[in-house]
């Protein structure tokens, strides 16, 4: 039998879980469901299957976030794909089959969604042992989540009669509430997950059969691909040449060999706050918390706070607290807040897209506090990472040491920083902060001048090949 090569998806935004996810710190890298993040978890119910190191298609966006999760979970170096547009699943999986192509090699392709829960982790991993003889024959296996409740938020597949793996009848869009309960009292009918199984080669066969234009861009993005390190960025132009297309759509609704092995395995996409609560442990009252949270006379809601929300009197809410942004919805109408995202990017808002804390390959910062022509930043750079030697048009920075030592380029000085040190950098001055040391750098940055943006830095050189 081919070898089992995992293919982790992580292109998603996860706008339905503002204001904790966000489009350059969406939910798979957030730890919503245990300790790990989800796209740690993703890894770590293959792990044992897995006979080769991952692939990950990732946004460019996010591409240290994913090395860096994945190294802390002692995942083997993945080969991530990096897609300069997003283009939907069916281009994205076909990269990620000519990527493991690439050596010779034609393993069997286990896909699955980066920011989905799997409680049982056994059964899931029983599940893809009793599938992969069929897919090693040449059948496009999926996994059908058996349904217990008649839910409108997922596609349907409708199976032959019979036990295990068996043939797809067809897949059905996303029905309204009484087609729902219709499958759900016929039978034969189960959610549709998103996790396939099948070889490499016979992916791409059937795309090509009914989808040769995406075969063919990804193709050529693939071959004019950069390789940077563990990342390989596919070609900007022909990628976004490339259709946009689902897998569903693209292969398979249309193939003849499409089969499904339904699965009870505790099965939640976690699109959505309302989808979190049924997934969280709940106290006698039916609510679910994170973080420091006081419920009275509270019944069925969730809470997540970052400092201390109080509930009182009230049912079937769900209030998310952030730094910069708080959430209050009625549980039956959580889907809705991607409206409200939709409204922040449209009038141009940073809470669509970032947190207070933003995270970089070096570390991160969090901004405290800003005026018109003040900005404070807690910055926290990791041991032996750097950030790019740069200047600014507009502003002058003081730093100072919080703990570990800094090491300062100012021109054309260099200096070492310990703790309770500190330094200024004029307006228009080359310079860069490092981390020499061990142990993590913190310190604090007081930015002055008439324009404080993100955008007023130019780079000179950058260790992560940033070049804005």
């Amino acid at each position: 039998m081919a070898q089992l090569q995992p293919v982790l998806l992580s292109g998603g935004s996860g706008t339905r879980l503002w204001p904790l996810s966000r489009e350059a710190y969406p939910k798979q890298f957030l730890p919503l469901a245990g300790d790990d993040t989800m796209v740690q978890a993703t890894w770590r119910r293959v792990e044992a299957l897995a006979d080769m190191a991952p692939i990950v298609v990732a946004n460019e966006e996010h591409r240290f976030l994913v090395a860096e999760q994945l190294r802390q979970v002692g995942a083997p170096v993945p080969a991530i794909l990096l897609e300069p547009v997003g283009r939907n699943t069916a281009p994205a999986i076909a990269a990620a089959a000519l990527q493991a192509m690439a050596g010779g090699a034609d393993p069997l392709l286990l896909v699955l969604p980066s920011d989905h829960v799997v409680r049982d982790v056994a059964g899931f991993q029983r599940a893809v042992r009793q599938a992969s003889s069929a897919a090693d024959a040449g059948a496009l296996v999926t996994f059908g989540i058996v349904p217990d409740a008649p839910e409108t938020g997922f596609g349907y597949i409708q199976a032959e009669a019979g036990d295990g793996l068996r043939q797809v009848l067809r897949f059905v869009e996303k029905p309204d509430a009484a087609t729902a309960r219709s499958y759900l009292d016929a039978g034969g009918y189960y959610w549709n997950s998103g996790m396939f199984l099948f070889r490499a080669s016979r992916y791409l066969e059937e795309l090509a059969r009914f989808r040769p234009d995406i075969v063919d861009a990804v193709r050529a993005a693939h071959a004019a691909a950069r390789h940077d390190g563990d990342f390989v960025r596919l070609d900007k132009d022909a990628f976004s040449a490339c259709p946009s297309d689902s897998i569903d759509y693209a292969v398979m609704e249309k193939t003849a060999d499409a089969m499904v092995l339904p699965v009870d395995i505790g099965w939640n996409d976690v699109g959505s706050w309302s989808a979190l609560w049924d997934v969280a442990e709940r106290d006698a009252d039916g609510n679910a918390h994170h973080g420091d949270v006081i419920a009275v006379d509270s019944r069925n809601s969730y809470a997540y706070a970052q400092r201390l929300v109080a509930l009182v009197g009230v049912d079937d809410i769900v209030v998310v607290e952030t730094d910069d942004a708080v959430l209050v919805a009625r549980k039956d109408k959580v889907q809705e807040v991607k409206q409200v995202v939709a409204r922040l990017k449209q009038e141009q808002r940073s809470q669509a897209v970032l947190h207070r804390e933003v995270h970089r390959p070096w570390g991160s910062y969090d901004s405290v506090d800003n005026g018109g022509r003040h900005q404070v930043k807690r910055i926290k750079v990791k041991p032996g990472a750097a950030l790019s030697l740069q200047m600014h048009h507009h502003r002058a920075e003081h730093w100072i040491v919080v703990s570990g030592t800094a090491k300062v380029t100012r021109g054309d000085e260099t200096l070492l920083l310990s703790e309770n040190e500190s330094t200024y950098i004029p307006l228009g001055v080359k310079h860069r902060l490092e981390n020499p040391g061990k142990v993590p750098l913190e310190l604090i940055e007081v930015q002055s001048g008439s324009y404080l943006g993100e955008d007023d830095i130019v780079r000179f050189e950058d260790v992560y090949g940033r070049s804005q």
